[in-house]
């Protein structure tokens, strides 16, 4: 038994070995990211199947107005045949009721019916509403398209600003042991405080503290990433794309017109449909017309002997009908429904003009930021630079004897001060620019395949 667990014990960790070298890395652009999520993303694919749905509603819709072809046929055998009295007076025996049995043993039919609409306006609004739903749901996976575009574009470059974060943070550790390494010799030399040692050791925890939270982060953030892109949670994924690239190749100009937006289009479609809503109601006062046709057989036999070859009888039968219907009065039913879709309509009237208000607002609102960010990211990366020049020299004059640790820690602090501003600049920057994008349209940039 010993011996069979230290067998698996011993085999154990060259399985999981062979099975991390068979999972590989697969390194993956803004683009590839976005073109995944549009094709794999849980919300995008019930979008598609909502448009594939609304595609077969329309053919629902559509079949009310082609004509409908039923064929049937029966065969009856009747075990007791019916009795019924009449006066004898019928038959020459008067005075009394005489009992008969009518019909045939064996009864069969065959026909065929036929029906079709002539007019009929509530079916032929259906079919144009189902139509305008058709559009609606296209409508609503470029709009799942779109959000999911902009939702990927967000965490790819949170990711990558986590991943500088880190650099920057494995940048201070180096700086900071070559900096425990000269404090240890100059107190193994009489010049230095064991003090000075421990508080370098201290803000060296510190960023292996920051450096640990960092990668847990970053593992996260690719998680989620796989996530959205339906990879499985064991794929390894490295993102290619670099934190400071450029989404809008130049600065984006003013835009007052948004009636080509997603948003905008859904809405006036919807409007579109409330108005077909309202049309089909009151067409319900309409008269309806209608044909209906049939042709059928029946055969009448009393012994079921060569039934259908032998001599019978069998009675054709047929009729063709028009039929009108005009309703009259329905407890003003379709009076109230008319009411209530015309208020729905006025809803998306509304509802249109403030989305139309509030794109003009954004749009400001998100040109304004972009600008502001772009500063910021132009000045943070001025400080930091500075930063690290004043660290650096701070250093340097410690090594010389003229600059304490306390100099050296509080410069430390001021450079942490300026890579989190500099990070946190360069993804309001980045978020700022998706923002611009996802208002003027720019988003299907990310969506379109380049060839």
């Amino acid at each position: 038994m010993k011996q069979t667990i230290f067998l698996f014990a011993f085999i154990l960790p060259i399985i999981q070995m062979a099975s991390a070298q068979d999972v590989k890395t697969i390194g993956l652009s803004l683009q590839q990211c976005v073109h995944q999520a549009v094709e794999n993303n849980i919300n995008v694919k019930s979008a598609r199947l909502d448009k594939e749905k609304s595609g077969y509603k329309s053919e629902e819709s559509r079949a009310a107005l082609l004509p409908k072809v039923n064929l049937s046929g029966s065969f009856q055998d009747n075990l007791a045949l019916m009795t019924t009295v009449i006066p004898g007076d019928f038959i020459g025996q008067p005075g009394k009721d005489v009992a008969l049995q009518m019909g045939s043993k064996f009864i069969s039919s065959a026909s065929i019916n036929i029906n079709q609409i002539i007019y009929n306006r509530t079916a032929s609004l259906a079919l144009e509403i189902s139509k305008k739903s058709e559009i609606l749901s296209e409508l609503g996976l470029e709009k799942a398209s779109e959000e999911i575009a902009a939702e990927v574009a967000r965490l790819y470059f949170l990711t990558l600003t986590t991943t500088e974060q880190q650099k920057l943070i494995e940048g201070n550790i180096v700086r900071e042991e070559k900096l425990k390494n000269i404090a240890q010799v100059m107190l193994d030399n009489g010049f230095g405080k064991q003090v000075d040692l421990d508080r370098v050791a201290v803000n060296l925890e510190n960023y292996y503290t920051q450096l640990s939270n960092t990668q847990a982060t970053e593992e996260q953030q690719l998680n989620m990433m796989k996530y959205l892109l339906d990879l499985p949670l064991g794929q390894s994924i490295v993102l290619t794309d670099k934190a400071d690239t450029l989404l809008l190749p130049s600065a984006p100009t003013a835009v007052t017109d948004f009636s080509e937006h997603v948003d905008i289009r859904l809405l006036e479609s919807q409007k579109e449909l409330n108005l077909l809503s309202q049309k089909t109601i009151k067409s319900g006062y309409l008269p309806v017309v209608s044909v209906a046709g049939l042709f059928a057989y029946q055969g009448l036999k009393k012994d079921f002997k060569d039934y259908y070859s032998g001599p019978g009888r069998y009675y054709p039968y047929s009729y063709f009908n028009v039929s009108l219907s005009i309703p009259l009065f329905d407890g003003f039913e379709k009076r109230s429904k008319s009411r209530q879709a015309r208020m729905d309509y006025q809803k998306t009237v509304e509802k249109l003009h403030s989305t139309k208000e509030s794109f003009s607002m954004n749009y400001t609102n998100a040109m304004n930021n972009y600008l502001n960010n772009k500063n910021n990211v132009i000045r943070q990366q001025k400080n930091l630079k500075l930063a690290e020049k004043v660290s650096g020299e701070t250093s340097l004059k410690y090594r010389e004897g003229l600059a304490t640790v306390t100099n050296i820690l509080q410069d430390e602090i001021s450079l942490s001060n300026a890579q989190a501003g500099y990070l946190t600049a360069l993804y309001n920057f980045k978020d700022a620019e998706v923002k611009i994008m996802s208002l003027n349209g720019d988003i299907k940039n990310l969506i379109i395949k380049q060839p």
